[in-house]
């Protein structure tokens, strides 16, 4: 894919901006050869990234093509999720979904600064692949899920992608469940301050016995959790604490404030 004239002329813009800023002559003329075509899909991707955070989202969508187009993983990350999000472009999961597909299909070294497209990649695969993509090919395949999940858990940590796989081993989604590698896969997202995994982890604890700990997990998760995620944790909470005496309900209040006072965990 050739850069066009308007994506050219925008980063020619853009190096004159820079070098306006008293910039010397090696300076601009660097500035110059980069905005005149020696311009790598690195560069690119960066130039998509300043002309997204100014609000122009048309020419960052053509940045992001070239650079994706070419080879830079961050660029084809951007691009599946603004067709995740519709931001910027209409929304469309399963363009979004081919993009995050093409990111975990490369080779990636561990410790790369690409690794984190790679496994937020994993956890949008696994989320689709849950449900499935309505008005496409893609079909729910809770197993295919878990494998991403359990990839991107396993292998890079993502606190997200610990607590879906904690979730499953609860039972959910046809898997068998085993509370102890929940219990286990939940902590380890929970540490990282995932508030759903906090949350989880509270009510297991609650339904063990330990109601007051599990209660304030639950409070604290609440408090930090963000708005998308609110409803089911307060449901989860309110359901506890109608089960609680007034004294474990009090003393859960007070542990949670401590909790929170301590960064949510």
């Amino acid at each position: 894919m050739p850069i066009s004239d308007a994506l050219r002329a925008g980063m020619v813009a853009a190096a004159f901006a820079v070098a306006g800023f008293g910039a010397g002559t090696q300076a601009l003329a660097e500035d110059r050869a980069y905005a005149e075509g020696r311009d790598s899909p690195w560069a690119v991707f960066r130039f998509g990234f300043t002309a997204y955070q100014s609000g122009d989202k048309d020419q960052a969508l053509e940045a992001y093509r070239y650079a994706a187009e070419n080879g830079q993983l961050g660029a084809r990350w951007k691009l599946a999720r603004m067709y995740a999000d519709g931001d910027g472009v209409t929304r469309d999961e399963y363009e979004a979904f081919k993009f995050f597909q093409d990111i975990v299909q490369q080779d990636v070294e561990p410790g790369s600064p690409d690794e984190p497209y790679l496994s937020d990649a994993l956890v949008a695969l696994g989320g689709y692949l849950l449900y499935g993509i309505p008005d496409s090919p893609v079909r729910p395949n809770p197993a295919l899920a878990q494998d991403y999940f359990m990839r991107a858990a396993a292998n890079y940590g993502h606190p997200a992608a610990q607590f879906e796989v904690g979730r499953m081993f609860l039972g959910n989604h046809g898997f068998k469940a085993n509370v102890q590698q929940a219990a286990r896969w939940l902590q380890l997202s929970a540490e990282k301050g995932h508030a759903g995994a906090q949350a989880t982890l509270g009510d297991l604890l609650f339904q063990s016995g330990r109601a007051v700990r599990g209660l304030a997990m639950m409070t604290a998760a609440l408090h930090r959790a963000p708005a998308s995620e609110q409803g089911w944790i307060r449901q989860m909470q309110e359901e506890a604490f109608a089960l609680a005496d007034e004294v474990d309900r009090r003393t859960a209040i007070a542990l949670a404030e401590d909790i929170i006072a301590q960064g949510g965990r």
